[in-house]
């Protein structure tokens, strides 16, 4: 299996990108508008961040779910008995926000969504007409007004060997929104499983972006587009001493939007968070 990468500036870049969603679930864009020092810059804030002690002062609120997700309540992938060797940060617009940092991840937020945006519009341009009409509103008119939209900037902590057993940096899961767009993490560890059963690396040098489709847009396309599992596995070369950092952008319709006749995407994500352990 072959993840494409699509040049964002390219005439071909909307089918191109449709058709690699479709065949892997997955796509790279390089050559996108995402200003590459900031990344850097928000990385190592974000890494300042989590080597603090005041990051306990911005632990999560359970009801909007916004703020630090330490390990001691790290996820649970689906399937999985032992919870992910991770602790993240939940952005959203409207949320708590670290008085220590710069506006830089603000503008980062902004830039990914713009991108995240013109990314769905491309999905929706090379929809069949049968899906399209089968729709409850265009996929674009989804996330109109919409303040679900979340960064999640994560921190997978060295390995030091005493790791539960069965612990991975993050178990074979699917996202739950529509599309994901991840910066390029720190570290490789990135892989998508294929049709074929078997896990592949994702390709994602510095400055480029990887998408994946999450379960709402395959469960709003009925199945055509499919959210495809990918995991962050364990190093085994030196590198599982150092810290990995990645920062994904989860583009979220409304609550009130209906996937499909009976489910509104507010009800399939409250599902989700329970299921994953992290709301009561």
């Amino acid at each position: 299996m072959k993840v494409a990468q699509v040049d964002f500036k390219s005439e071909s870049a909307s089918p191109d990108f449709a058709r690699s969603l479709k065949e892997t679930g997955f796509a790279v864009i390089k050559n996108h508008p995402i200003d590459k020092q900031l990344m850097t810059d928000v990385f190592k804030e974000w890494e300042e961040f989590f080597n603090s002690s005041y990051k306990m002062n911005y632990v999560y609120n359970n009801d909007t779910q916004d703020g630090l997700f330490p390990m001691n309540v790290s996820e649970k992938a689906v399937g999985y008995n032992v919870k992910d060797i991770k602790e993240f940060y939940h952005y959203y617009q409207w949320g708590q926000y670290p008085a220590e940092l710069s506006n830089k991840t603000k503008i980062l937020y902004q830039q990914m969504n713009e991108v995240a945006v013109t990314l769905l519009n491309w999905v929706e341009e090379n929809l069949p007409e049968d899906i399209r009409k089968s729709l409850s509103e265009p996929l674009t008119n989804m996330i109109d007004g919409s303040n679900q939209t979340l960064m999640r900037i994560l921190h997978y902590p060295p390995l030091t060997g005493t790791e539960e057993e069965g612990a991975v940096r993050a178990g074979a899961h699917g996202d739950i929104n529509l599309l994901t767009v991840l910066v390029a993490a720190s570290q490789s560890g990135l892989q998508v499983k294929g049709s074929d059963n078997k896990w592949y690396d994702v390709p994602a040098d510095p400055g480029m972006l990887a998408i994946n489709i999450g379960d709402m847009l395959e469960t709003a396309t009925n199945g055509f587009y499919k959210s495809t599992l990918h995991q962050v596995i364990n190093p085994t070369d030196n590198s599982r001493h150092l810290s990995r950092y990645s920062i994904p952008l989860f583009l979220h319709p409304r609550p009130d939007v209906k996937l499909t006749q009976t489910r509104t995407a507010g009800e399939f994500l409250n599902e989700r968070l329970r299921e994953l352990g992290i709301k009561k």
